[in-house]
């Protein structure tokens, strides 16, 4: 029994060390695994993290923008663009105010550009396509069978009917849409136009010198929400009256094309779309409620990339994917300026595309 014992004992070392070596060889190779699989998860963490592209746009630039996202993220593919659509004098302030970054600054109105970014905020900007405003409604408002470009401004006054319009202190088609209706007056020769659609029922005012017409918006607006329909934005108001809240809506061409709204084209000696008429839109004016005026002329959208921007090279790479696709612009309604007009120091790669001009 006891050389039993003897025997076995070299044997139950030899089994155990060979455990142990088993052991230490399996623990190695998942060691490898494991680093591998480290290493692989690191590559995928860099492919999952592009360069994100912040763009401030105006509301109406939604539809355009989202396909010049789609052409840019194909030709760079290690860029991630993320849009905030919103009216343009708060896509203005969250750069200016709220010391937020963009690397593309996209206005509905191109003036806003150098009256409130040049020259801290922006040193150029382009103008680049056009538009203008129309009177937009649905099978669902009230008298859409009735109103054509003579009387809309009848059918608004009605009891019964109740019109929208975006916010004239957060975004240009808010008060393009006070310039429009004021500029009725005389179109129509009806000195009650303005006062029976919007002093009535808002806290605006405004002031008649020498033939010329200056609306005041205050900071604060109240208006009278049986009769107006009031959203920071005008693309906030599309879907309200797809829905039936309202009837009528002061609105943007191409966003009335885009969102397939039925509309009536306003005559053009006031619906701010032809320079032709340039002479006839300056006769109205309107101070927002930071007590800064605008002057009435042709709908024209600006672009450029903010001096705070985090990527410049980028930003300047995406204004030159749109340039270098007009035909986006024209497929949502609104026609491009062909060769773009620029001002201040635009970038060398962009200069192909444009006729730059001094102020």
């Amino acid at each position: 029994m006891k050389k039993l014992i003897i025997y076995l004992i070299p044997l139950l070392f030899i089994g155990m060390m060979a455990g142990c070596m088993d052991s230490s060889t399996s623990t190695g190779a998942t060691g490898e695994s494991a680093n591998a699989g480290i290493g692989n998860k690191q590559s995928e963490s860099s492919a999952s993290n592009p360069t994100v592209l912040k763009i401030f746009h105006a509301g109406s630039l939604s539809v355009p923008f989202k396909e010049y996202e789609k052409i840019y993220e194909k030709e760079h593919p290690n860029v991630d663009v993320q849009r905030e659509p919103a009216g343009s004098v708060a896509c203005i302030r969250k750069i200016i105010d709220l010391n937020k970054t963009a690397d593309v600054l996209a206005s509905a109105d191109y003036s806003l550009i150098p009256s409130m970014m040049v020259p801290k905020y922006a040193d150029w900007y382009l103008m680049i396509a056009r538009n203008e405003l129309v009177l937009a409604y649905t099978d669902n408002s009230k008298y859409h069978n009735e109103i054509n470009s003579t009387n809309w401004y009848k059918i608004l006054n009605k009891p019964d009917v109740k019109f929208g319009f975006s916010n004239p202190n957060d975004d240009p088609c808010g008060y393009r849409s006070q310039m429009v209706i004021q500029l009725a007056e005389p179109y129509y020769k009806n000195s009650t136009i303005y006062d029976n659609l919007i002093l009535k029922n808002t806290n605006f005012k405004v002031k008649e010198e020498n033939g010329t017409y200056h609306i005041i918006v205050p900071k604060e607006i109240n208006v009278n929400t049986n009769k107006i329909f009031l959203r920071s934005k005008e693309t906030d108001l599309v879907g309200p009256i797809e829905a039936g809240a309202y009837d009528y809506l002061f609105i943007y061409k191409s966003v009335a094309t885009q969102h397939h709204l039925k509309y009536i084209e306003l005559p053009k000696e006031i619906n701010l779309g032809y320079y032709d008429c340039a002479d006839n839109y300056k006769k109205v004016k309107l101070t927002t409620g930071d007590g800064k005026t605008k002057v009435g002329k042709p709908i024209v959208y600006g672009i450029t990339v903010p001096k705070n921007a985090n990527h410049p090279k980028e930003g300047i790479e995406f204004v030159k994917t749109i340039l270098e696709h007009p035909e986006v612009f024209e497929n949502a309604g609104q026609p491009v300026i062909k060769p773009a007009v620029g001002f201040g120091n635009v970038p060398p790669e962009l200069k192909e595309f444009v006729e730059i001009k001094n102020k």
